[in-house]
């Protein structure tokens, strides 16, 4: 029989805590939304010093509607400190009303010193039955992640009673744990689907990944979907997509926490998080035809789909697909809602996002709170994502509608489609004919991913015009890849409060942690004059000539556009954190090295060949 959920005792000291918090319960609405207030509300549904048992921090949210229309928010209780590898429960909290209002925290799986978790919800809508699929390791007393190899095993829960009451935990290793998946296992985390379509309606699919060791090493990266055809009762696999890693720990993808939503014609779309592989981007994404039971092909990297290394959540909406995960690609932070029109073969750009918050925010799920109602449970904070989890009821009218095409400027390489031109930008006089004008707040050009723009381990030439008179600020020209101190990218910005231009690469190499390269002038340019600006890598040699004059520095081994988010941005980081105030004029990249005689002539003709980019600059064309 299912026995009822356990609460740890609460202390004097929380109660006084709970009273002093019972005003500040509620987080204010994004300023975006503020004068629509129906449209989005959220508040602060688990934090270590409102709730009771002890913790230290709540992580790793799952969220699912019952048959009676129930909401469970389940959370990881860590006990200890906030690491992966503690005393850790799988905790819940229910709430009748959509949302509105929840009741107390309880226990559904007590840890007992070792680390329950991973949630993974599902319901089965033919009987009500709520399934929890979770994973077990042994816990540890210090703040350190499990040891590598890290002996994990799947478990299962259900409840009867619409989350009141939950059953006695299953071991599920004998159907869903291969023998050689002995390095790492995770189940979800966050909400697994039941098919209404296609071949197996009522099958219940739940993703999950692993890791294979040889006594030595890591020697391959798994994702699968684990399925049920009989309610719950027995679970097997499904689709199973595997990768190798290499002797030096390479590897091209290792697809992880996977989020499933199934399509209006009843396919799978299953979306993972992507972390450390050679292929671009932080997440991947496969499709299966058939129910779950295999993948159509490998799990495919999206390069230009921002996030930072996180686990992201799916949910079908009508006609569209949502994505909750953080936008900035280097941090856990700005909690956005990004849509898909075509079944999640493309998404929106960052720019045509909804953010929920600014904050630091980090795992997330999503729910159908009714037709028209989506809930949103994430990990978010002012100084931490760890801070708390929030929950967030939002309609569609809230998201953000799906805009027109933008504005386009011609990008004469070969084979080239037109770059976006964000903001409003507008043309003016140039060195070269036009240039475009940047504001400084939202005008940017964007260029869309093509496989010919990463320059991979490779010489390369970058050259444009630039004229600026801002006295400070970062003054972002050009952005070739990730962003942050770890990540694959080639930049060039004026920094004027420091009196100076600067150029710089990060580039990674086999196994090797990555390393940055970069070259200062003395003089910031801004007097509002056109100046030539080149970086070329070649000859070992990292170098950055202004009309003419060039330092130099040593450059480092590797590729400069691998494993990371991947954008080209002029005038803009490509996190949006900063933007350029100024005009620029032909940029252009070449994928080798020009000569001194070539870069000092500014753009001749003779360094036509090898174009990687050209944008003119010169003028603005209506979206398509």
């Amino acid at each position: 029989m299912p026995s009822p959920p356990r609460t740890r005792p609460r202390s004097s000291l929380f109660a006084l805590l709970s009273l002093s918090a019972l005003a500040a319960s509620s987080l204010p609405a994004p300023a975006e939304a503020a004068t629509r207030a129906p449209e989005f509300e959220q508040q602060v549904l688990f934090r270590a010093d409102r709730d009771p048992g002890g913790y230290a921090c709540f992580r790793i949210p799952a969220i699912v509607r019952t048959t009676d229309d129930t909401l469970l928010a389940f959370a990881e209780g860590r006990l200890l400190n906030c690491g992966d590898a503690g005393d850790i429960d799988i905790v819940v909290k229910r709430s009748t009303d959509g949302g509105r209002t929840w009741g107390p925290l309880r226990v559904v799986n007590d840890g007992g010193g070792d680390t329950h978790g991973n949630p993974a919800p599902v319901v089965d809508r033919a009987t009500g039955r709520v399934l929890l699929v979770e994973t077990y390791n042994a816990g540890r007393t210090d703040a350190a992640g499990c040891a590598v190899p890290c002996a994990r095993t799947p478990h299962l829960q259900y409840s009867d009673d619409d989350g009141r009451t939950w059953s006695a935990p299953r071991d599920l290793s004998a159907g869903i744990l291969p023998p050689d998946w002995n390095s790492w296992y995770a189940t979800g985390p966050g909400h697994g689907v039941q098919l209404t379509g296609g071949a197996h309606p009522g099958r219940l699919v739940v993703g999950v990944n692993a890791e294979t060791w040889d006594d030595d090493r890591v020697t391959a990266n798994h994702a699968a979907l684990v399925v049920s055809d009989d309610g719950g009762e027995h679970w097997r696999f499904g689709a199973t997509g595997t990768r190798p890693v290499a002797a030096d720990g390479t590897f091209r993808q290792k697809p992880s926490e996977l989020t499933l939503a199934e399509r209006a014609d009843g396919t799978l779309l299953v979306s993972g998080r992507e972390e450390h592989g050679t292929d671009l981007g932080h997440r991947t994404q496969a499709v299966s035809r058939d129910g779950g039971d295999r993948f159509t092909g490998p799990f495919s990297a999206l390069p230009d789909l921002y996030t930072p290394q996180v686990q992201g959540a799916l949910l079908r909406l009508g006609d569209r697909m949502l994505l909750s995960a953080p936008a900035d690609p280097d941090r856990r932070r700005t909690m956005t809602v990004r849509s898909s029109y075509d079944g999640g073969a493309t998404w929106d750009a960052v720019d045509r996002g909804t953010v929920v918050t600014r904050d630091w925010s980090g795992y997330s799920d999503l729910a159908a709170v009714d037709d028209e109602t989506v809930g949103l449970l994430y990990e978010g904070g002012t100084a931490d994502a760890r801070d708390e989890i929030r929950f967030a009821r939002f309609t569609e009218d809230w998201l953000r509608p799906r805009r027109a095409a933008d504005p386009t400027t011609p990008d004469l390489a070969a084979g080239a489609a037109p770059a976006t031109v964000l903001g409003g930008a507008g043309t003016t006089d140039g060195m070269v004919g036009g240039a475009l004008a940047l504001d400084g707040a939202d005008d940017a050009v964007r260029l869309p991913y093509d496989e010919r723009l990463p320059l991979g381990t490779g010489d390369f030439t970058v050259s444009l015009w630039f004229r600026y008179a801002a006295d400070d600020g970062e003054q972002p020209l050009l952005w070739m890849g990730g962003v942050g101190t770890a990540q694959p990218q080639v930049w060039l910005r004026a920094e004027p409060g420091n009196g100076r231009i600067q150029g710089l690469i990060t580039a990674r190499e086999g196994g090797a942690a990555p390393r940055s390269a970069w070259v200062r002038t003395d003089h910031a340019h801004n007097d509002g004059r056109w100046h030539h600006l080149a970086l070329r890598r070649g000859g070992g040699r990292l170098t950055l000539s202004v009309d003419g004059t060039a330092a130099g520095a040593a450059d480092v081994p590797g590729s400069v556009s691998r494993n990371s988010p991947f954008g080209v941005h002029v005038g803009e980081r490509v996190d949006g954190r900063a933007r350029f105030t100024g005009a620029i004029d032909e940029v252009r990249v070449w994928d080798r090295a020009l000569t001194d005689a070539e870069i000092g002539a500014g753009n001749p003709p003779a360094a036509a060949g090898n174009t990687v980019l050209h944008l003119p600059m010169d003028r603005v064309e209506a979206g398509g």
